[in-house]
């Protein structure tokens, strides 16, 4: 007997009721359909949760995309659901709980000591928030603030110091502008996010941010492709305004994994990093999402003139696109971890 699994993704009613294996997942259904398992669509909204429960229930996994935050939504419903399935025998990727150690922001500080880390700090409160940004913005040079959970630049910020008590800040959803305020202005801004997301991370901000972003895409602990992209966020809009075509960020060039450029990023995540990530977290092997990415900007360079990495973000909830490469590797994956998990093909 074939396994079968649901791929979810975020759509109404609408788009449940239509929903085929021609989606942007296109390459997950023939990638499994070649391995002779059965991956049927499952299109999720909090209002039809008790429908797609009822749909897991009958099934042996599920593969979830699904953004962390969606027009104002966050996940606290589907995370419930991920959960009760999970407990009733179904394999989840990626498990809610997964998530919150590795999909948050938090884990920039966690992991900063490994050889992807910087100057990282973490504000648990807008008290200690007050107390401790003003003075490390004064010496340290400009701060990138990030909220907890979040995509698309939502509650990501650059703070430059002015004159006095004023600072530059600008956000890094498409569009935005640099703003000039006083601190304690934008600190008030940022009150809400620790009633959201429970803490705010604190990272220097990266000079080579126009030499792009590697995406390091990853199948369980191995690297599944990378994609570069030019990106604008956190950068001051060119003089034609932060809606022209200038100010749009580069097309992600996919990457197979045996990119040269990308080798020595390659050797450190498969064999330094993602290990020592696991142990931090307190994470075995088998509950690594079948698909995630770690996002990397260039560091200074070294004596030698050889490119470092910092980890600008880790996403687990919904990674898309990827390169032509990663379905397969994610269904050899999934296929193997349906094995483990003890059942009967």
């Amino acid at each position: 007997m074939a396994f079968r699994i649901a791929l979810m993704w975020s759509g109404g009613r609408e788009a449940r009721r239509n929903a085929t294996g021609g989606s942007r997942l296109a390459g997950m259904f023939e990638a499994f359909a070649a391995l002779g398992v059965h991956a049927e669509p499952s299109v999720y909204a909090d209002e039809m949760a008790d429908e797609v429960r009822a749909q897991l229930l009958g099934l042996d996994g599920v593969l979830v995309w699904v953004d962390p935050i969606v027009d104002g939504r966050s996940r606290r419903v589907l995370d419930a659901l991920l959960r009760d399935v999970a407990s009733r025998g179904i394999w989840v990727s990626a498990h809610p709980d997964v998530i919150l150690k590795m999909g948050v922001k938090e884990v920039l500080y966690r992991t900063k000591h490994l050889g992807w880390g910087t100057d990282t700090h973490l504000y648990h409160d807008i008290a200690s928030m007050h107390e401790e940004f003003p003075e490390r913005l004064r010496t340290a040079g400009p701060r990138v603030l990030k909220r907890n959970r979040g995509n698309g630049g939502q509650g990501v910020w650059k703070v430059e110091a002015m004159d006095g008590t004023m600072v530059r800040v600008l956000h890094a959803r498409r569009g935005s502008l640099p703003e000039g305020q006083p601190l304690r202005d934008f600190l008030h801004r940022c009150e809400a996010y620790f009633a959201n997301d429970g803490c705010v991370i604190d990272q220097p901000f990266q000079p080579r941010l126009p030499d792009g972003m590697v995406r390091c895409y990853m199948a369980g602990d191995k690297v599944a492709g990378f994609g570069h992209q030019l990106i604008k966020a956190l950068l001051p809009p060119p003089p034609e305004g932060p809606d022209s075509p200038q100010a749009q960020p580069g097309p992600r060039i996919m990457h197979p994994p045996g990119a040269p450029q990308f080798q020595t990023l390659r050797a450190k995540m498969e064999a330094e990093w993602t290990p020592q990530m696991l142990r931090v977290l307190e994470l075995d092997l088998r509950s690594l999402p079948v698909l995630w990415d770690a996002d990397f900007l260039y560091g200074p360079r070294t004596a030698s003139g050889e490119d470092t990495h910092v980890l600008c973000e880790i996403n687990v909830s919904s990674v898309i696109p990827f390169p032509p490469q990663a379905p397969a590797a994610v269904a050899c994956l999934t296929l193997s971890r349906l094995q483990a998990h003890g059942y009967a093909s």
